[in-house]
């Protein structure tokens, strides 16, 4: 039984080994392989991530290749005016870039080849196969026509590949290509993306040049060239709106496409804390309609009043507007009981205060001289129904008239102003612009 027993242990399997998982081994070219539990194996971590330096092709059928690169370029191009409608619409000189980057496309994966096995890991720089084009070109190409020149390309190496590599070979070679043509996909991208950041940022520095132009009162014509080269159409119904920066810059393409939405036309530009925004459209007709209009985009401000300055008649008179606005919202702090989203023509005695030319003779032209001018003792009936706190009958006791006269005078003073002299807001313009004319008087 001893011996039974000794012999039983002792004995060597006849039977296939089992797989034993993890092991590893070396295959026959001294790559460590592992083996799964179904016996299967494979590449070891290491040997698959490890970067090779053997070429992918042997120098021979490089050299192949790159005698047939000039045949493999005309093929893409021939490829690309019969499939791409769009393609043969392009000038001479757009053809000739593109055939440069096909060109040196091909050129840079048959120096990949040549140099580095495709194996995960291995990067290369696909931005230098659009180094041999100009960066305008981006503005003549779109990037969906971009990526469809390098499908098409791909494509067309692929079908001349399989005439000049053996078949072993071919698999492997399609696997190169595929990983290239990824990276050159990936760096089509990043070429794209630069290029739509520095559009975006010199179209924001010229809309703040424009902006500018516009409160400095520069010359119309520059004004009208620097706007129609941001793509500023409305040449009619123009108003300058003035606030706080709620400080989030990234806020302002979003103001900028709710302002479009709207049929309206758009600049805006941010100065430290203030917003100031160009608008332009048919249907800013009046101040009311304005206002109407920038209450929609009030959310895009800081706190604290927006004005609202004049409408003018084009793009060219914008610094009138501009000016109004800016001298409101300086004023605009001594009349905290008015709306959020204020004229700049409501804001007249604060401004006119505040030291604002503009403002006094505004008062004096066109609230004074229309009273005088009238005649009918508008005037002094104005100036002793104030007096009076506003009462009819006293106004009509001091002026010896009756009581209806003085009724009808107030009637005819807001026609003739646009101010009603029962109103205290009213009352207040009134008699401010009252004092201006008589000071101005000679």
């Amino acid at each position: 039984m001893t011996g039974q027993a000794d012999d039983h242990v002792g004995a060597v399997p006849t039977g296939p080994t089992p797989p034993h998982t993890g092991a590893a081994r070396a295959d026959r070219s001294g790559e460590p392989v592992e083996v799964d539990s179904a016996g299967r194996a494979s590449l070891s971590v290491e040997a698959r991530v490890r970067p090779s330096k053997e070429p992918l092709l042997s120098l021979e059928l490089v050299d192949v290749l790159r005698a047939n690169a000039s045949t493999m370029t005309t093929r893409a191009l021939g490829s690309m005016e019969h499939e791409l409608p769009w393609f043969t619409d392009l000038s001479a000189e757009q053809r000739s870039w593109i055939t440069l980057v096909a060109r040196s496309g091909i050129d840079g994966f048959l120096e990949w080849v040549q140099h580095r096995r495709p194996r995960p890991g291995d990067r290369f720089d696909a931005l230098s196969v659009f180094s041999a084009a100009p960066s305008a070109l981006t503005g003549d190409v779109s990037l969906h026509q971009t990526v469809e020149l390098v499908r098409t390309t791909v494509e067309a190496v692929e079908q001349a590949l399989t005439e000049f590599i053996p078949e072993p070979e071919q698999a492997l070679t399609h696997l190169a290509i595929l990983t290239y043509s990824r990276e050159v996909a990936f760096a089509a991208a990043e070429v794209y993306a630069r290029a739509a950041e520095a559009r975006g940022a010199w179209d924001a520095r010229l809309e703040a040049l424009v902006v500018d132009s516009i409160v400095r009162a520069e010359g119309a014509e520059t004004v009208m060239s620097r706007a129609s080269a941001f793509g500023w159409q409305h040449t009619a119904q123009v108003c300058v709106v003035v606030g706080s920066s709620d400080g989030t810059p990234s806020r302002l393409p979003d103001l900028r496409r709710r302002a479009r939405r709207s049929g309206l036309d758009c600049l805006v530009a941010s100065q430290g804390e203030r917003l100031i925004l160009v608008i332009g459209g048919p249907t800013l007709i009046n101040e009311t309609a304005a206002i109407a209009a920038v209450s929609d985009l009030a959310e895009f401000f800081g706190p604290g009043h927006i004005v609202v300055g004049p409408p003018v008649a084009s793009l060219a008179q914008a610094a009138s507007s501009a000016r109004a606005a800016i001298s409101g919202l300086r004023a605009a702090v001594a009349w905290p009981e008015g709306d959020r989203v204020v004229s700049a023509a409501e804001l007249l005695p604060e401004r006119a205060l505040a030291g604002d030319g503009h403002a006094r003779r505004a008062l004096v032209q066109d609230v004074y001289a229309p009273l005088v001018e009238a005649g009918g003792d508008l005037l002094i009936t104005c100036v002793t129904f104030l007096d009076h706190g506003s009462s009819v009958e006293a106004t009509g006791r001091a002026l010896f008239v009756h009581a209806n006269t003085v009724r009808y005078r107030l009637k005819r003073i807001q026609e003739v102003t646009g101010y009603s002299a029962n109103d205290a807001r009213d009352a207040y313009v009134l008699r401010l612009a009252i004092t201006l004319g008589r000071l101005a008087r000679p």
